[in-house]
C-alpha cells in the first residue's frame, strides 16, 4: 500500500475545533463509505492547536483524482465538505480550492 500524508488548519477558535473533533467522533456512514470505496484503506488525522495532519494508505487503484469525481457525484459528500469548511481554513499558500495539501517526506529511518 501506499501511504500519502497531508494538513491543513482549522480556524483557530478553541470552540470550532472542539465541534470539529466531535463530528469525527462520528462521521457519516456515506462519507466512510466513500474514503473506502475510493481505494482508501487506513485514515489517521492527528491535530495540535488548529494544525491537522492526515496519514492515508491506499490500495493501488487510488488516486487523487477519481477520489475528487466521486465526491463530486456524491450529495452527501458534498454536504459534509460544505459542513467541514466552517472549521476549516486554507494554508496561506494553498490555491484556490485547495484544502488538504499533501505533505513531502524529508527523512525517513527504518532499523
Amino acid at each position: 500500500m501506499k501511504r500519502h500524508c497531508l494538513t491543513l488548519d482549522l480556524k483557530d477558535d478553541a470552540s470550532l475545533i472542539a465541534k470539529y473533533v466531535e463530528y469525527h467522533q462520528n462521521v457519516w456512514p456515506e462519507v466512510l463509505d466513500s474514503i473506502r470505496d475510493s481505494g482508501i484503506m487506513e485514515m489517521e488525522i492527528y491535530s495540535i492547536e488548529n494544525r491537522l495532519f492526515m496519514i492515508i494508505e491506499v490500495n493501488e487503484d487510488f488516486s487523487f483524482e477519481k477520489k475528487s469525481e466521486m465526491d463530486a457525484k456524491n450529495h452527501r459528500v458534498q454536504d459534509w465538505e460544505v459542513l467541514m469548511w466552517n472549521y476549516q481554513k486554507a494554508l496561506p499558500f494553498a490555491k484556490p480550492g485547495e484544502k488538504w495539501l499533501p505533505m513531502h517526506k524529508i527523512f525517513n529511518f527504518s532499523a
